[in-house]
């Protein structure tokens, strides 16, 4: 019983801590979102090799987007022109920041923390970037066409600002809410079980620590603002800045599941480039805060020291997490509760108008709801195109729809379908 009630309240704390921060970059997100559609980041994603890069990196930054919604979005530039360097650039940079995940960094972890991710992704990313350009520079760039169709913005004040709001607290919040609940539940065990000197002197060697950390990080897939509690309650029981560092950079670039669709779409040398900039990165960045800078940079703030030292008013950290929590129920709600339609099933090319449904595997989020959705749509024929994220499936409508053409496209985009 004491060990739920201490779990309770260390969950409540960690929540709290977080929810304002949290609900302030989901509003930043759609700020985002109505700023930055696909269309307009892919116009500096193009052929420039150097500038292509370092404009992928820096676009990347900001937005808010995990490890499994900008796998899609990045093939999809590297589909319409971008090129592999600024492909892996964009994808090494983006899921290890965003608006959210850095207001909740200096939340729990400070300053100096929050300033340091951004640059060093932007270091990494420009560096995966080059050395993609440097391994792949003889091979030939693949151009596929997908639409966009279902990127685009509405015209009109209003509905653009409930666009914006729809894809910060529903959309955006549907595709972490996973991922964050895990990474809440993680930190408020590891607070509870885990010795407080756990770390302090036990493996004696911060390089040793920062590759244990590392391997633990790189298959496992946590999105940038889950990590944060995470790596916050572990410096807690002793982990040195350094290794949290690397969890932070580690853990939302790679997984295994992207790994697998980069080497599968880009090629083992993009890949490469890829795996080598983010461990790379991690440990050398590691090492120099361990190292070189002063440890006070680091320290954790007040508030997570001494739990009685509030960094916002009380009223504030639980209204925010009690919004929070509703956001997320919401969220479930719509997507598994959403209405549908009875949908029929074939698998063979059609005459006159009719509906068609495919089981679509691999789809995690919005984006790459998104993303079926597009490659299907491409296709002549097609009318209308909607994805089911909860059922695995894709209910198509159209005339003399040609089906291997739509499943082609589909394991293009880094799905596989029946």
């Amino acid at each position: 019983m004491d060990y739920a009630r201490e779990f309770l309240n260390e969950l409540y704390f960690i929540t709290t801590e977080m929810a304002p921060y949290l609900l302030l970059g989901f509003f930043f997100a759609g700020v985002l979102y109505l700023l930055f559609p696909k269309k307009k980041v892919r116009q500096y994603m193009g052929r420039n090799r150097t500038g292509a890069v370092v404009n992928a990196s820096i676009l990347g930054i900001p937005l808010p987007l995990c490890s499994c919604g900008v796998i899609p979005t990045g093939l999809s530039f590297y589909r319409n022109g971008a090129s592999r360097g600024s492909t892996v650039s964009f994808l090494i940079s983006t899921p290890q920041t965003g608006i959210d995940s850095i207001l909740v960094t200096y939340s729990m972890l400070g300053l100096p923390f929050a300033l340091i991710r951004p640059f060093i992704a932007l270091f990494t990313g420009i560096s995966g970037g080059l050395l993609t350009n440097r391994l792949t520079k003889r091979e030939k760039e693949k151009e596929i066409s997908v639409t966009d169709n279902n990127n685009t913005l509405p015209s009109g004040f209003f509905p653009k600002i409930k666009a914006m709001f729809r894809y910060a607290f529903v959309e955006f919040l549907q595709d972490i809410m996973g991922w964050l609940i895990i990474g809440l539940l993680i930190a408020a065990l590891i607070a509870v079980f885990v010795p407080d000197d756990f770390f302090a002197g036990r493996t004696g060697n911060d390089i040793l620590e920062m590759f244990i950390i590392l391997i633990a990080a790189v298959p496992v897939y946590i999105c940038a603002t889950a990590s944060v509690p995470i790596a916050a309650v572990l410096m807690l029981k002793g982990l040195s800045p350094g290794a949290a560092l690397v969890l932070l950079m580690a853990g939302p670039a790679t997984n295994a599941a992207t790994i697998t669709m980069i080497g599968k779409v880009m090629g083992r040398k993009s890949l490469l480039a890829y795996l080598v900039s983010i461990i790379s990165g991690a440990l050398v960045f590691g090492f120099l805060i361990n190292t070189f800078m002063p440890e006070r940079w680091f320290a954790l703030p007040q508030h997570m020291m001494i739990r009685n030292h509030e960094m916002l008013p009380g009223w504030l950290s639980t209204g925010s997490a009690v919004i929070l929590v509703l956001l997320i129920i919401n969220g479930y709600m719509k997507r598994f509760f959403g209405n549908t339609k009875d949908k029929t099933t074939d698998s063979s090319p059609v005459s006159g108008t009719n509906i068609i449904t495919m089981k679509v595997s691999g789809m995690t989020c919005n984006h790459c709801k998104s993303s079926v959705e597009n490659a299907t749509s491409s296709v002549e024929g097609v009318e209308s195109a909607v994805a089911d994220l909860a059922k695995g499936s894709l209910a198509i409508s159209g005339k003399d729809i040609d089906i291997e053409k739509i499943r082609s496209n589909i394991r293009a985009a880094g799905y596989e379908t029946n």
